[in-house]
C-alpha cells in the first residue's frame, strides 16, 4: 500500500492509539494537516504552540496517556520549547510532532527554519530528524517508546516538508532495539532485603513519596505497604493525591512551603524512604542540613538520581511500584519469622515517633485570618472550592502563591487529580493544561486555578476550550500583583516593589472571559465566594472563569527561605494554634 511520508505519519499515530492531539498548522507541517481530515484522531486547535503543549501535558497527567502535539516549523517549533522542558523536569511522557523545511534547504536559512532538535536536545529524552521517508513507522514506534518507559518524558520527531511528500511502500514497525535505553524495572533482590533490615530497625522513619510513584501507577501498592508497616508519609508538590489526605498517617507536603509537620518529619526522622523523589532543592532547604540524622534508602528508575543530591544506604533502582511491592514483600516475610512471644515486627513500633509527630500537627496547623470579614482570603477560596468539588474533581494550578495554596488547602484523597508545573515553575501551565486534563478525563469536573499574572500568559486559549466546547473552570486569585515576586520583595529586598504590580481592573475579566465566549464572574467578598462556585458548578456547557479579589498582603506560610535550612522554617503570623504574632 503506497502512502505519502504524511499519511505515513497518521497511520503510525493512530496504530500508536493516539485517539487526541493538540496543534497548529503552518507551512512546513501542512502536508500532514491534509490526512488527518481522514483520520479518526481529534485534532484540537489551539491559539498558540505553547497551550497545545501544556494541553499536552494536561492530558498526559490525568490519563496515563502519552501526550501528542503537533506544530510547523521555526517559530511553532520554538513556541512549544517552554513546554518540552516544563516535560522533562516533571518527567511527563510527550511525543512532539515539529514540520521542518525540506531536507535539501536544511542548513540554508530558509524561510522558518531553525535546528529544533539542537534547541531540544537537553530537555528531551532523545529526538529524530527524520530523513528517509520508509523510517517514519519505526521512529514513531521508537519515540512512543522512548517517551513512555523507564522514567518518561518528552520526545520530539522533526518531519521535513519533502518527507511528507515522499512516497512510501507501507510497513508495521519491527521490533524496537535501542541499545543505549534499557531502564531497569526489578530492584535488586539484596538491596532489597538491606532496605528492609534498615526499616524494621528505625524508630522514626518517614516515606518521602515523590512524583515517580504517580508515574508508576503505584498508589495502591503505597497504600498496601503503609498499612502493613504504619509509617507516616510525606507526598511532595509532584505526588499530592498519591497517598490520601485524609488518612491518619498522611503528613502533607513538605519543603519550601510546606507545612511544619511534614518538613519536621523529615529533619527529624532517623530513616527516609525516598520513593520516587530527587530530593529537589525545594524540599531539602540547605542540603548539607537536610534530615542530618536520616539514613537514606532511595528508590527511583533512573540511576541518575541516586546519589546526586543526597548518598543514599540503600539505592533501590528499578521501577517505582515493583520496588514498593518487594519491600512490602519482604517487610511482611521478615516479620514472620519473628519467635513467639517476641515483639511484633509490624506495623513498626514507633508510638513515641507518632505521638510526637501528632503533637506538632495540633501545635503548627496550617492556618490563616480565619475572622478577617473586610477582604477575600485566597485560602479561604482554595478552602470553599475544595468542600464544594465532586469527589475526584481534577485541580490544576498555575505557578506562584496560589499553587502552593493550592497544595496546602485543597484535600486529595485520590491520585491524578492534582496537575501543576513543579520542576520549571511555568507561569501560564494551568488554563492550556486544565483543557488538555479536560480532554483526558471529560467524566471529571476541571478547576484551575491560577494567579492574575499568570491568567495573562495564556488566557487565549479559553477561546480553544469554546470553540471545542471543553467546559473547564477557572478561578483567578487576583491580588493585582506577582504575588510571589512581591512576596520575596517584602521579605527580603526591604519591601521595594519593582515592576511586580499588574492592576486589578486592567485587563476586566469577566469582560475578557465573555469575549472569549466563557461565563465570568466577579467575587468581591468572602460571602459572595460560596454561591458564586454553586453557580460555576452548575454550568457545564462552557468554560466559566470566576475573578476573586484577594488580599493583595496576604503572604504564603509556612516559609523556609531560599539557602536557609529547614530548621529555620518561618510558620508565619497565625502559624502557631492560639498564637498570633
Amino acid at each position: 500500500m503506497k502512502l505519502t511520508g504524511a499519511q505515513a505519519l497518521i497511520k503510525s499515530l493512530e496504530t500508536q492509539g493516539v485517539e487526541v492531539m493538540f496543534g497548529l498548522p503552518g507551512g512546513a507541517i501542512l502536508p500532514v494537516y491534509d490526512p488527518l481530515l481522514d483520520s479518526s484522531i481529534r485534532h484540537i486547535l489551539v491559539r498558540h504552540e505553547q497551550g497545545a503543549g501544556h494541553m499536552a501535558e494536561g492530558y498526559a497527567q490525568v490519563s496515563g496517556k502519552p501526550g501528542v502535539a503537533m506544530v510547523t516549523s521555526g517559530p511553532g517549533a520554538t513556541n512549544i520549547v517552554t513546554p518540552l522542558a516544563n516535560a522533562y523536569m516533571d518527567s511527563t511522557p510527550l511525543v512532539v510532532i515539529s514540520g521542518q523545511v525540506a531536507s535539501t534547504s536544511i542548513g540554508t536559512d530558509a524561510f522558518q527554519e531553525c535546528d529544533i532538535t539542537g534547541i531540544t536536545m537537553g530537555i528531551t529524552k532523545h529526538n529524530w530528524l527524520i530523513t528517509d521517508v520508509n523510517d517514519i513507522p519505526q521512529v514513531i514506534a521508537e519515540a512512543f517508546h522512548v517517551a513512555t518507559s523507564g522514567r518518561p518524558g518528552p520526545v520530539l520527531v522533526d518531519f521535513p516538508k519533502d518527507i511528507a511528500n515522499a512516497l512510501m511502500e507501507w510497513h508495521e514497525p519491527g521490533e524496537i532495539i535501542l541499545p543505549g535505553f534499557n531502564p531497569i524495572t526489578e530492584p535488586n533482590p539484596e538491596s532489597i532485603r538491606q532496605a528492609t533490615e534498615l526499616i524494621l530497625s528505625s524508630k522514626r522513619p518517614v516515606l518521602y513519596v515523590g512524583g515517580g510513584v504517580l508515574k508508576s501507577r503505584a498508589s495502591e501498592a503505597l497504600s498496601i505497604l503503609v498499612e502493613q508497616s504504619g509509617i507516616p508519609v510525606v507526598t511532595t508538590l509532584m505526588a499530592r493525591g498519591a497517598f490520601p489526605d485524609s488518612h491518619p498517617l498522611a503528613l502533607g507536603m513538605p519543603g519550601m512551603h510546606g507545612n511544619y509537620t511534614a518538613v519536621t518529619a523529615l529533619q527529624k526522622a532517623d530513616l527516609l524512604i525516598s520513593l520516587g523523589a530527587r530530593f529537589d532543592d525545594r524540599v531539602t532547604g540547605k542540603v548539607s542540613a537536610f534530615a542530618p540524622n536520616a539514613k537514606v534508602i532511595h528508590a527511583d528508575i533512573d540511576p541518575a538520581e541516586i546519589g546526586k543530591v543526597r548518598t543514599p544506604d540503600v539505592s533501590l533502582i528499578g521501577e517505582c511500584r515493583r520496588s514498593i511491592e518487594e519491600l512490602t514483600r519482604s517487610l511482611t516475610e521478615r516479620a514472620a519469622t519473628k519467635a513467639p512471644g517476641e515483639t511484633p515486627l509490624l506495623p513498626l513500633q514507633i508510638s513515641d515517633w507518632i505521638k510526637e509527630i501528632r503533637a506538632w500537627q495540633d501545635e503548627f496547623p496550617l492556618n490563616y485570618d480565619k475572622e478577617a470579614t473586610d477582604t477575600v482570603k485566597p485560602q479561604f477560596v482554595i478552602e470553599s472550592l475544595s468542600k464544594a468539588a465532586d469527589d475526584g474533581t481534577i485541580l490544576v494550578a498555575g505557578v506562584g502563591q496560589h499553587q502552593m495554596w493550592a497544595s496546602q488547602y485543597w484535600k486529595f484523597d485520590h491520585p491524578y487529580t492534582w496537575v501543576n508545573s513543579g520542576g520549571l515553575g511555568t507561569m501560564g501551565f494551568a488554563v492550556p493544561a486544565a483543557i488538555g486534563a479536560k480532554v483526558g478525563r471529560p467524566d471529571k469536573t476541571v478547576w484551575a486555578v491560577d494567579g492574575d499574572g499568570c491568567f495573562q500568559m495564556t488566557a487565549q486559549e479559553i477561546v480553544t476550550a469554546t470553540a471545542e466546547r471543553i467546559p473547564v473552570k477557572i478561578a483567578i486569585l487576583n491580588n493585582a500583583y506577582l504575588g510571589m515576586v512581591r512576596q520575596w520583595q517584602h521579605m527580603f529586598y526591604d519591601e521595594r516593589y519593582s515592576e511586580v504590580y499588574l492592576s486589578p481592573d486592567l485587563p476586566n475579566y469577566v469582560g475578557w472571559a465573555e469575549a472569549m465566549g466563557a461565563v465570568g464572574f466577579r467575587v468581591d467578598t468572602p460571602e459572595d465566594v460560596g454561591p458564586t462556585i454553586d453557580k460555576a458548578n452548575e454550568i457545564d456547557d462552557r468554560p466559566v472563569v470566576i475573578d476573586f479579589r484577594t488580599d493583595v498582603t496576604e503572604k504564603v506560610f509556612p516559609m523556609v527561605a531560599a539557602g536557609a535550612s529547614n530548621d529555620d522554617i518561618m510558620v508565619g503570623p497565625f502559624g502557631r494554634k492560639g498564637e498570633s504574632k
